[in-house]
């Protein structure tokens, strides 16, 4: 049998395992790709994407070409069994880069990820191959495959990245239990084309005869979904002449233009798996977590766990990290998993009332919450949705009591800076693909000795001196700070996070969350107990 070896082996081509794929290349971890299906299905699935997973595709430099085929800024509407709209989200806050709600189509985002994959040289995208068996001892992980000429083959790697979802062949070799529930209530989707409902928005109809959902896509599609009763026959409601029924008696006639793409019948679960890394091998997106599509976090899950991983791998393969950190993962990212599943289960529930009675209680309850400003501004911006905060894991607590209002172990914001040239560019794009230090109207560079600087600049640290915009001495006199890149504050965000964190000094990982914040006195013993949690 052909036996080959590689660092990287990723078993799942889908958004997921092409971005890790990307974070490969962008390390310059040698990586394959195993994929069965040799085609992308040709149909959305996942239609929403946050702010947060927009920025890593922008770590991984495909944001801007993946956007432009999104919507932004597209309002959740909540309907009741009048039609009245009795709640509603509408962020237009920006605080990571992107705006917070973007509607897409899974096949176009898949098929930019692929197309932009070749960039990278170190990364092998095999489609049509089968993950059959999988060993793994001390030293690494042995797959055997069959390509899609049907021969089989030994592949062997260092570590190994299951994305293969729901249905993971990663995960159940590996014996790792998907705990939680399975919803008894069925729902199906369609999904159509040549819309010309004037309905900009996803609406979710919470009318307790049939709760249903519409939602508006790029380039003239829609999607509906509709639950399944239990009286109901799934094969009967998947008929086109059914489904075009249940349409017409929401937008009349114009059902008649419709071109029918897709129906299909789904069940839906809320389900993590049991630990997220077993030895050698990590699951990431659907192969470690389920999620009903109510909050529309599961893609932009699975893209979280992209970014908290994939830098850690990368570590560790050039050795500049303890193998212990990949374990890390789990425990960062198990928790907020299982909290958004929890957030959607709620949003499900509020949605998928058919009892009239407790219907019309839920809407008075909402109807109640749009007479409080604090409230209807926390509904409005989505501030329910859980945020992700590391309190174990790689990040260095300086207060162990862990107060209210602590930001180390958050993402950190997003706003526009300038570089010395005028250039304006999101943040991020001076931050660099590893660790950053950032010091507020401080050189954060200054303030190491020689043995620490050095272990940080092994790992292609980038130190940054954050100044108040038009803080030099003119338009083309900008400040410049001994051994880091100077940056203005083009829309004083910067300096109003740095005020609440009453701190001047910030440890960002290479995923852009918050290792530390400290200031320039402690910033030498900051970064020494963060050098010994990687060594």
């Amino acid at each position: 049998m052909k036996r080959e070896s590689t660092q990287v082996v990723i078993v799942g081509a889908g958004p997921n395992g092409v971005t890790a794929a990307h974070y490969m290349g962008l390390y310059g971890i040698d990586c394959v790709v195993l994929e069965l299906s040799e085609e992308v299905l040709p149909y959305p699935r996942a239609v929403g994407m946050d702010d947060e997973a927009l920025r890593v595709l922008q770590t991984v430099g495909v944001a801007d070409l993946a956007h432009r085929d999104m919507i932004a800024n597209v309002p959740l509407r909540y309907y009741n069994a009048r039609g009245l709209c009795f709640a509603e989200v509408k962020p237009s806050v920006a605080q990571y880069g992107w705006p917070m709600r973007n509607i897409f189509m899974q096949h176009l985002l898949e098929g930019v990820l692929r197309e932009e994959l070749t960039r990278h040289e170190c990364v092998d995208l095999r489609l049509g191959h089968e993950v059959l068996e999988l060993a793994q001892d001390d030293d690494g992980v042995t797959l055997k495959v069959r390509d899609k000429q049907g021969q089989p083959y030994e592949l062997n790697a260092q570590y190994v990245i299951g994305a293969d979802g729901g249905r993971s062949t990663v995960r159940k070799q590996l014996g790792i239990e998907l705990v939680g529930l399975t919803h008894p209530r069925k729902w199906v989707v369609v999904d159509a084309t040549n819309d010309s409902l004037d309905a900009p928005y996803t609406a979710l109809h919470a009318d307790p005869q049939r709760p249903f959902v519409c939602i508006y896509l790029p380039y003239r599609q829609r999607r509906w979904e509709f639950m399944l009763m239990e009286h109901e026959d799934e094969a009967k409601m998947c008929e086109e002449a059914s489904i075009r029924q249940l349409i017409r008696g929401h937008i009349g006639d114009a059902v008649d233009e419709l071109e029918i793409v897709r129906i299909r019948a789904y069940t839906h679960n809320s389900r993590v798996a049991e630990r997220f890394v077993e030895g050698r091998v990590a699951l990431i997106g659907d192969a470690a977590h389920l999620s009903p599509p109510w909050a529309g976090q599961g893609l932009n899950s699975g893209l979280r766990d992209v970014a908290n991983l994939c830098w850690k791998l990368a570590a560790v393969l050039k050795g500049r990290a303890n193998p212990s950190l990949v374990q890390s993962y789990d425990v960062e990212r198990r928790g907020h998993a299982t909290d958004l599943i929890a957030l959607a289960d709620n949003m499900g529930a509020v949605l998928g009332l058919t009892n009239p009675l407790m219907a019309g209680v839920r809407d008075w309850m909402f109807q109640a919450v749009n007479t409080v400003d604090s409230l209807r501004s926390h509904l409005l911006e989505f501030k329910f949705k859980p945020k992700a905060i590391i309190t174990r894991g790689f990040v260095h607590h300086e207060r162990p009591d862990l107060r209210e209002g602590d930001l180390v172990g958050q993402l950190f914001i997003q706003p526009f800076v300038e570089d010395g040239l005028g250039k304006r560019q999101r943040l991020d794009e001076a931050l660099g693909p590893w660790f950053s230090v950032l010091g507020y109207r401080v050189n954060p560079a200054t303030a190491l000795s020689a043995e620490t600087r050095a272990f940080w600049d092994r790992l292609d640290t980038r130190f940054i001196q954050v100044n108040r915009s038009r803080s030099g001495h003119g338009r083309n006199q900008p400040l410049v700070a001994e051994g880091a890149l100077c940056v203005e504050d083009a829309d004083n965000h910067l300096g109003d996070w740095f005020a609440t964190a009453r701190d001047s000094v910030v440890v960002l990982r290479p995923d852009r969350f918050i290792a530390a914040i400290t200031t320039p006195e402690r910033l030498d013993e900051v970064l020494g107990k963060l050098a010994r949690q990687l060594a």
